[in-house]
């Protein structure tokens, strides 16, 4: 079995941990829970016939990333931005955070997740800046953690870009 470390990353309230609990247990809770520090999941996943073991790292939103964070950031193999449709400041947020991170991590896979689909009549982001990313070479998930919409897509995908780079290296 090959395990992967995955790092939730975005400012506060975006949807990270409830995301991950979507994941793993296929729950939404409307309650918001701050998260502190780093919380570890993990999930087992079968992507073209190989066992992939998910550990999750979702780690406190945090709208000014220091050096804790970063420690927390050593060994991963595959990022998620995660940003809340409904604020724009947020995906500002996701990629500033990107482009921190990027050079220290060449290797790693990357993926942008733009949470809350499920309130897209009140979105901040357009289609032409959805449109201008997929340009540059992001991968875009459009997702409800609250509905589940492209849950399990954007982690299975995640696991295929890992799982690939650990193919080509």
């Amino acid at each position: 079995m090959i395990s992967k470390k995955v790092c939730m990353l975005g400012s506060f309230a975006v949807g990270k941990t409830s995301l991950i609990r979507r994941f793993i247990v296929s729950i939404f809770e409307e309650k918001y829970q701050t998260s502190v520090g780093v919380k570890v999941d993990k999930k087992q996943i079968t992507i073209d016939d190989k066992q992939l073991n998910m550990m999750l790292w979702d780690l406190a939103g945090e709208d000014a990333f220091n050096t804790l964070q970063q420690n927390f950031l050593r060994g991963s193999s595959g990022f998620i931005l995660v940003a809340d449709g409904t604020r724009q400041s947020s995906l500002e947020k996701s990629l500033e955070l990107y482009q921190r991170i990027r050079p220290d991590y060449p290797e790693a896979a990357f993926v942008l997740v733009l949470n809350k689909v499920d309130l897209q009549e009140s979105w901040q982001v357009s289609d032409e800046q959805l449109r201008a990313l997929r340009a540059d070479g992001w991968q875009i998930f459009l997702t409800s953690a609250k509905t589940g919409e492209q849950v399990e897509l954007l982690f299975e995908q995640l696991g295929r870009l890992m799982l690939h780079q650990e193919i080509a290296t």
